[in-house]
């Protein structure tokens, strides 16, 4: 019953709209839609001091520091998100994707979401420790961590170099399997939603990382933004193997083992 609905609403959507506007102007619609409204209740949440007891940081961010943030984040999501996603239109069609009935079983679009996470991961684990080099983070990376204090919304604030730089590592995924286009949505959500928990600052007692093995979430990605670039570590996007793997994440681990031993403080000082 729920598949046939699901379909004929499906079917709605490809009637009345072309490929192209459903991929590129509702793939923006549901962007837009899913970004801000999962990454506005924590501006709202850190002005109104609720929830204190499980923020991971104690400063907060100014108003203006916020608004100044959501400005940016529209000047960049039209003038470069946008852009892009018309003209790498030809190349997901030319590798596959499709729009029309039927629908692909779940089978098939978690096998492709598991594969874009796995992949999205290593690839974006190595750019981003590239973007900590001295020159790079200088020119480009600096703008992500002018927030030391990250929210929701930081998560895509960014220069617009990072943004088509890391962004490869979000789209590879799809360009390979060509998937079908609700695929391509269910990723596209999937991911905002990661990346906006993960800059969110705020680790509660139903955080996935509390029930996901290697799962990263707001606790390993907040330590990244408030240390030095050159000793912050933790670059991994979704989850912790990379980081586990090569090393990154010792300074990270080391302090969740003075956690409980009243020496958290001062060991992060040190690391500034």
């Amino acid at each position: 019953m729920a598949s046939s609905i699901f379909e004929s609403c499906w079917k709605y959507l490809i009637t009345n709209f072309s490929d192209f506007q459903l991929a590129c102007l509702g793939s923006f619609f549901l962007h837009e839609s899913v970004f801000f409204l999962s990454g506005l209740p924590f501006v709202w949440i850190e002005r109104a001091g609720w929830l204190s007891k499980y923020k991971i940081q104690a400063k907060n961010n100014t108003p203006a520091a916020q608004d100044k943030c959501i400005v940016r984040l529209l000047i960049y999501h039209f003038g470069v998100n946008l852009p892009v996603m018309i003209f790498s239109y030809p190349v997901f069609k030319y590798m596959g994707m499709r729009s029309s009935l039927p629908l692909p079983s779940w089978n098939v679009i978690l096998t492709q979401i598991i594969f874009y996470f796995i992949l999205e991961d290593f690839i974006f684990y190595w750019g981003h420790r590239i973007l900590h080099t001295k020159w790079l983070y200088k020119h480009v990376h600096s703008v992500h961590h002018e927030y030391a204090t990250p929210f929701g919304l930081t998560s895509e604030y960014a220069h617009p170099a990072e943004i088509l730089f890391l962004g490869f590592a979000t789209i590879v995924g799809p360009a390979i399997t060509g998937p079908h286009l609700i695929t391509l949505w269910l990723w596209m959500v999937l991911r905002v939603l990661e990346t906006v928990e993960a800059h969110c600052g705020y680790h509660f007692p139903w955080s996935l990382s509390n029930f996901i093995p290697l799962y990263g979430g707001a606790d390993f990605h907040d330590y990244h933004h408030r240390l030095l670039y050159t000793k912050s570590g933790n670059y991994s996007s979704t989850f912790t193997y990379m980081d586990r793997i090569f090393g990154s994440d010792v300074g990270y681990r080391k302090l969740k083992a003075l956690k409980n031993s009243g020496f958290e403080d001062s060991y992060e000082q040190k690391q500034h």
